[in-house]
């Protein structure tokens, strides 16, 4: 639960979470009764709530594709993850995972926690998938191939070059976004978008995540995760876990910022994607996560805490996104308050101050141009609260006890049906 403090501080955040968890319980109500798909859509939920209320604006098949494109890639993406597979075993499921999608038999243990379920109880998945239509079914396994290939290749392969790090984000996260747009033109909605601008939403995605999982990453046991590329790193630290040590702050941030600098070369590409889409839903579905993630990089930006511990966004700005990114005109806006955000960090004796200040200055340059900045209100940049600190307590207490409420209705419901 949000804290008090953080409403008082951000009174805006109320009603954009309010909205958000109370579609969160109707999304969680809208699970179909098949038991493959009830799996299916309880699984989303699980592994990610946040995806999973972003779909559910989608007209049913498509929807259905991408919840079981997400859940395939997701398993995918659990046996790389799992660091106690053999390298000589790991490497054959990846190449073959295309094919066990069409094997209801198959499962494997691996993960933990709801991953692990996902690959005990995988044959859900592959029950689900075969009642896909064909076109669907080919971007998915198309991908899914392609994307199995990468990653085994990866396993045995260090991320040296910047090279090296765009091609291993295009196979982890690329081949995503151009999944994503194979589903968009198979449901007969969307023009089929280049393969150059899909992969860019991706690789912003794939790049952001990579920069913010740092500590989780290099923490990682039985044996790190190392992605930031040596080509970047090295120029600042011997090894890349030295960098979390405090002695090398100076250059931990230094190489911090050369990271999401690098990230920022995406954002063009993403925002010349997301421009020429035309279904509402799925310009929501793409734009939302693209908002996060310029504001995690606005976040992340020359922050040392990113080395201790956890950066993320506060929970009622990502409210706010969720709720007001709707229009081309929000998600303009939205990069045009981040990238000035992240702008104002940046200190000039940065060693790469001036390259990162010229891309910002390019993306802050295409949301003016883009003529929409009149066309919404600010929600990042806030001005002073104008609300009675004693009337958001009183709404704080009436929002606990609705959601306690909500969730005792929902513990009943489920003994009911059990």
């Amino acid at each position: 639960m949000v804290s008090l403090r953080a409403i008082l501080k951000h009174p805006d955040d109320l009603y954009p979470m309010l909205k958000l968890k109370l579609a969160m319980r109707n999304a969680e109500k809208q699970i179909p009764p098949e038991p493959h798909w009830g799996f299916c859509y309880s699984m989303l939920h699980r592994v990610s709530r946040s995806f999973a209320l972003v779909i559910q604006q989608l007209d049913t098949d498509l929807r259905d594709a991408i919840c079981i494109f997400y859940l395939v890639l997701r398993a995918l993406d659990t046996v790389e993850d799992d660091t106690s597979i053999a390298t000589d075993v790991k490497i054959p499921i990846l190449m073959d995972f295309h094919s066990f999608i069409y094997n209801r038999d198959w499962h494997f243990s691996c993960g933990t926690k709801a991953y692990k379920v996902l690959m005990d109880e995988f044959h859900h998945v592959s029950t689900a998938f075969q009642e896909l239509g064909r076109s669907y079914q080919e971007a998915i396994e198309d991908i899914t191939m392609r994307m199995g290939a990468g990653m085994a290749k990866f396993i045995s392969k260090e991320v040296e070059t910047v090279d090296d790090y765009d091609e291993y984000c295009h196979y982890v996260a690329g081949l995503v976004g151009l999944g994503l747009s194979k589903l968009f033109h198979a449901s007969g909605k969307e023009d089929m978008a280049t393969e150059h601008l899909s992969n860019s939403m991706g690789l912003f995605l794939q790049k952001t995540n990579i920069i913010r999982d740092y500590l989780e990453d290099i923490n990682e046991i039985p044996k790190s995760r190392m992605f930031w590329p040596r080509q970047i790193w090295s120029k600042y630290v011997n090894k890349l876990e030295d960098l979390k040590y405090e002695e090398n702050s100076v250059k931990a941030l230094q190489c911090l910022n050369d990271m999401v600098t690098n990230a920022l070369l995406h954002v063009e590409d993403s925002l010349k994607y997301m421009s020429a889409l035309r279904d509402p839903s799925i310009f929501r579905f793409c734009a939302i996560p693209q908002v996060m993630a310029i504001g995690t990089l606005a976040l992340c930006y020359n922050n040392i805490q990113l080395f201790r511990g956890v950066v993320k966004m506060r929970r009622g700005l990502t409210a706010k996104i969720m709720d007001r990114t709707k229009t081309t005109a929000d998600v303009y806006g939205a990069f045009y308050d981040f990238s000035r955000m992240l702008k104002s960090k940046v200190d000039d004796n940065d060693p790469n101050a001036r390259k990162t200040k010229d891309r910002l200055e390019a993306i802050i340059k295409i949301c003016r141009d883009s003529g929409t900045l009149t066309q919404r209100k600010s929600y990042i940049i806030e001005s002073q609260p104008r609300y009675n600190p004693t009337l958001i307590v009183v709404i704080f207490m009436i929002l606990a006890i609705l959601v306690a409420y909500l969730s005792a209705t929902r513990q009943s419901h489920m003994r009911l049906i059990s």
